[in-house]
């Protein structure tokens, strides 16, 4: 109770509640337009948040993050194009039922769905974050280069179809974070002379140029047609509450697996969605519906979308890991106000942690309260231009990279990440890995060094503590897996021709 009390307190202040309210009007209003990602405009927040307390800097992230995936359902529902990449299954079912006149029912299931799923994901991080910083607790130098390592091969492994294309970018990555001044031995690595290099590659530019300026130049060698939107039509805007009483079994189901999804780094939404959805179908008496309006398709989808947001925070909140680039972000922002995430922030803020849970838990009932009301005006963003919405990302990005630091060479990076990141983009090969690689890279190198030196260069020093056994378990478990997978379905493949 008291530390409920102290979470109160640090949330009752007009920048705390004006940035959760912002923040979840930005990110429902990003998932409404097609084309935009939450990745690219929590990037350009990014540099807004350092200057903001930290309870509002994280809370605003988090609102364009949580709101993103509400506001994305409505494209997908009515123009069968997703507003976010994890939106994608949302049209299977969403945009059948509003070709038949059932557009509101089908709003109203993908809202209440993610409502449902956003509480749920906020009370696992409540019950699961502290207990797992007691674990925490128990972690040294091996245990932790262990955790990276089990964290970059799971964004790895994640990209099933572009494993080695990943597996590269996260090379890449950790190679860009060796750059700078190691302080171990006074030495310049890979700087070439260059005195703006001293300090390493930074994550904010790196990261606006990758996602943001990248999708703008998407947007602006795309040709700015008006889309043709659905009409607004069928039963009230609350009917969907109805059908998730009705299907209650899968609408549990479905949060379980995006929580359980959200704790993987770089699983997250994608993989709870494609599991949640599966199961539904299989479980259901009418499977032959699916893919034609199904609302039990539907309630999966976002249910288990919105269950991921909270949970997805447990690694970084217990062990300092970011499980997906957006989570690499909200690092970056706990770091600039001196907040290490890990055991020691639940005993030394306390009132930062509930803040932070009941920020979580108001932004959920902002977006929902705000699409509910507002959906008929929320619709006429659909039909934004993309070539304008670039040219303005672009703008924007260039400001933000040069805000942080007001350094010039900040904007040519950003730049030069943005034309990489544009590449990347039109040959399909995945970005993430690059930030995640950038990020927990240097983590891992340090503990690593910081583990080989106490044991006096011993590198059995991995397999000697439990724990750091166990992850190294985990780590060969998923190659193997993974491995056997592939080797599956190329034998299938083999039979079927």
């Amino acid at each position: 109770m008291d530390a409920i009390l102290l979470g109160l307190n640090e949330i009752a202040t007009f920048d705390v509640i004006v940035a959760i309210i912002i923040g979840a009007l930005i990110g429902v209003t990003i998932g409404s337009i097609p084309g935009l990602e939450p990745a690219g405009v929590m990037a350009i927040l990014l540099p807004i948040s350092f200057s903001m307390e930290p309870l509002a800097g994280v809370s605003l992230l988090l609102g364009v993050y949580g709101g993103a995936w509400y506001g994305g359902a409505i494209p997908a529902i009515l123009l069968n194009t997703p507003g976010t990449p994890v939106a994608v299954l949302t049209t299977y079912d969403g945009y059948p039922m509003a070709k038949r006149g059932e557009a509101r029912r089908a709003l109203s299931i993908a809202y209440t769905s993610s409502f449902v799923g956003g509480l749920i994901s906020v009370f696992s991080l409540v019950m699961l974050a502290p207990t797992l910083s007691q674990i925490a607790r128990k972690f040294g130098s091996a245990e932790f280069a262990m955790l990276a390592a089990l964290g970059m091969v799971f964004v790895v492994l994640a990209h099933r179809k572009h494993v080695v294309e990943a597996a590269m970018m996260l090379g890449l990555g950790i190679f860009l974070g060796t750059i700078g001044l190691n302080l171990s031995y006074s030495t310049q690595v890979y700087t070439f002379g260059q005195s703006w290099l001293l300090s390493g590659i930074p994550l904010v530019p790196a990261v606006i140029g990758l996602f943001a300026m990248s999708q703008a130049f998407i947007l602006l060698s795309q040709r700015g047609n008006d889309a043709q939107v659905t009409k607004l039509t069928g039963s009230g805007i609350f009917s969907g509450v109805f059908d998730l009483l009705k299907h209650k079994v899968t609408v549990i189901r479905s949060a379980a697996l995006g929580v359980v999804m959200g704790l993987l780094p770089g699983v997250g939404e994608f993989g709870s969605q494609f599991f949640s959805y599966t199961l539904a179908q299989k479980f259901s008496k009418t499977p032959e519906q699916f893919g034609n309006g199904a609302p039990e398709g539907l309630i999966a989808t976002e249910t288990s979308n919105n269950a991921v947001t909270g949970s997805v925070m447990v690694p970084l909140l217990a062990f300092g890991i970011p499980a997906d680039a957006l989570m690499a972000m909200m690092l970056a922002v706990f770091m600039v106000h001196n907040y290490i995430p890990g055991p020691t922030l639940f005993v030394e803020r306390p009132e930062f942690i509930s803040g932070l849970y009941i920020s979580l838990l108001l932004m959920n009932v902002v977006a929902f309260t705000y699409l509910t009301f507002a959906t008929k005006w929320i619709v006429n963003l659909t039909r934004i231009r993309g070539r304008f919405i670039g040219a303005f990302i672009l703008v924007l990005g260039f400001i933000g990279s040069y805000s942080q630091n007001f350094q010039f060479s900040d904007c040519l990076i950003a730049l030069g990440f943005a034309i990489f990141g544009y590449v990347l983009k039109r040959n399909n090969i995945p970005a993430v890995p690059i930030v995640l690689g950038l990020v927990l890279g240097p983590l891992f190198l340090a503990r690593t060094q910081q583990a080989l030196g106490v044991a006096g260069g011993d590198i059995t020093i991995f397999l000697q503590r439990p724990i750091s056994l166990t992850l190294f378990i985990m780590i060969l478990l998923s190659i193997g897996v993974y491995a056997w997978s592939q080797h599956r379905e190329s034998k299938q493949e083999k039979h079927q021709s």
